[in-house]
C-alpha cells in the first residue's frame, strides 16, 4: 500500500518550508542556473545553497547536470512554477482579508 495523498503533499509543503528552498525554486522556475548563479542571486552561505539544494534533489524537485566544470539545475517538474504562483495569489487574497479586518477593527468602537 502506497503513502495516502494527504501524507504525500504534507512532505511536499515540508519541502517547501523553507525560504531559501522556495528562493531556489523560483529562480530555477524561471530558467537552469548553476550554482554560482544561485550564490549570487541568494544571500546564502554556500554549505547552506548546498544542504537546501540537496534536500529538493532528494525530493525530486530539482535535477543537476554536469556542463563543463559547473554543475547546472533545474526543476524537475514545470509545474512548480503554477505553484509558487498559486501561493502568491494566495497569499495576495490573505493580505487583503487581513487589511479588510483591521480596517475593520479601526472603525468599530472597543
Amino acid at each position: 500500500m502506497g503513502v495516502p495523498l494527504y501524507q504525500a503533499k504534507a512532505e511536499l509543503f515540508k519541502t517547501l518550508g523553507h525560504p531559501a528552498r522556495i528562493r531556489i525554486l523560483e529562480l530555477l522556475s524561471e530558467r537552469d542556473h548553476a550554482v554560482h548563479e544561485l550564490l549570487e542571486k541568494i544571500e546564502i552561505e554556500p554549505s547552506n545553497l548546498s544542504q537546501q539544494l540537496a534536500v529538493l534533489r532528494r525530493t525530486s524537485m530539482v535535477v543537476s547536470h554536469r556542463t563543463g566544470s559547473e554543475v547546472v539545475y533545474s526543476v524537475s517538474v514545470p509545474e512548480v512554477r503554477d505553484l509558487l504562483l498559486a501561493a502568491r495569489t494566495i497569499l495576495s487574497g490573505l493580505i487583503a482579508v487581513q487589511g479588510e479586518l483591521g480596517t475593520e477593527l479601526a472603525s468599530t468602537p472597543s
